[in-house]
């Protein structure tokens, strides 16, 4: 009989590439979805095997999951300036629907599927559990939405798996929120608006310790589950708690929201209009006014999730780590 593999797809990225480097710690054989582009070095080197497939076509997908026993599904087509609409369709619903129908074919014991609290968008009462209305606030946050469902849908009919939400993703290997850390370390950070709404972070190890004990549980079955981090804090503590780590002054210097979003608005029109990637973007700026912050207790009592990394020791370990980059 061939032993089962399990399958990450998204392993190039950082997420799921941390989610393949757990399981082939913890002895799994383990196979990877990617593109022909993909830089697979780091991959291979771990022992992971690398299959080029495009999930976006179902017949690709078809023929190389008969030795598929486990899937973590991570790939997505993420949010950009100019990220195509039919593109997140096509990927984030459309290539799960691949997967789930190839999933069912194969009979495999347990499918994670990776989405967002972005599908809830502002949280207007935080912290928010699952069960908190959907809201999302853009094209992507939808795609992600409907890719969600459609997997909930598979479950409720009798494949074996559940959904993960993760909170703002950072660890060392990740530079979205170098965005946060220059300006703070070169003294340049200016606030956008008072500062004092919610945000919440989820360091890499505690996240990827999430995904294996919704692969693993028994109570995951065809349930949503935030994983997070120990503590949400407001945009001004985030920011201050960066300064702190990179021993910096806390920044004070802060402009009102309203005029700078509205700028945002006109510039990102103006550089669509000639397709060109705008240096600021509603999106961005909504960073700074928008109450994200969440509860871990479902997965706390169902999965026995216990986050490990305080938010100071996390941000101090991506410091370190841009600093090694030379990032900072």
């Amino acid at each position: 009989m061939t032993e089962k593999k399990v399958l990450v797809t998204g392993a190039t990225g950082f997420t799921g590439g941390k989610v393949a480097e757990r399981l082939v710690a913890m002895g799994d054989d383990v196979v990877a979805f990617v593109r022909a582009s993909s830089n697979t070095a780091a991959l291979e080197a771990l022992g992971v095997e690398c299959r080029v497939v495009d999930i976006r076509a179902a017949a690709d997908v078809a023929e190389n999951f008969a030795d598929i026993g486990k899937v973590f599904h991570i790939a997505a087509a993420y949010r950009s300036e100019h990220a195509d609409h039919a593109e997140f369709v096509a990927v984030n619903v459309e290539a799960t629907r691949n997967l789930l129908d190839s999933a069912v074919r194969a009979g495999v014991d347990r499918f994670v599927h990776c989405s967002t609290v972005g599908v809830q968008g502002e949280i207007e009462d935080p912290p928010a559990a699952e069960d908190y209305r959907f809201n999302p606030g853009d094209h992507y946050q939808q795609s992600k939405l409907d890719g969600e469902l459609l997997a909930l849908q598979y479950f409720r009919d009798g494949l074996p798996g559940c959904v993960v939400r993760p909170v703002g993703i950072y660890g060392p290997g990740d530079t979205r929120f170098l965005k946060l850390f220059k300006p703070i370390q070169k003294g340049q950070f200016i606030m956008i608006g008072k500062g004092d709404v919610l945000y919440h972070m989820t360091y890499i190890d505690d996240l990827v310790d999430g995904f294996m004990l919704a692969g693993e549980k028994t109570a995951a079955l065809g349930e949503v589950f935030t994983i997070a981090g120990p503590q949400y804090t407001t945009i001004r503590e985030l920011v201050d708690a960066i300064a702190d780590v990179l021993d910096k002054p806390h920044p004070r210097l802060r402009v009102p929201f309203t005029p700078v979003y509205l700028a945002s608005v006109v510039c990102d029109r103006l550089f669509r209009a000639v397709n060109l990637s705008p240096p600021l973007y509603p999106r961005r700026v909504e960073f700074f006014e928008l109450d994200r912050a969440f509860s871990t207790a479902k997965a706390e009592q169902a999965l026995g999730y216990s986050p490990k990394v305080s938010l100071a020791d996390g941000l101090a370990r991506t410091a370190a780590w841009y600093r090694e980059q030379g990032l900072i």
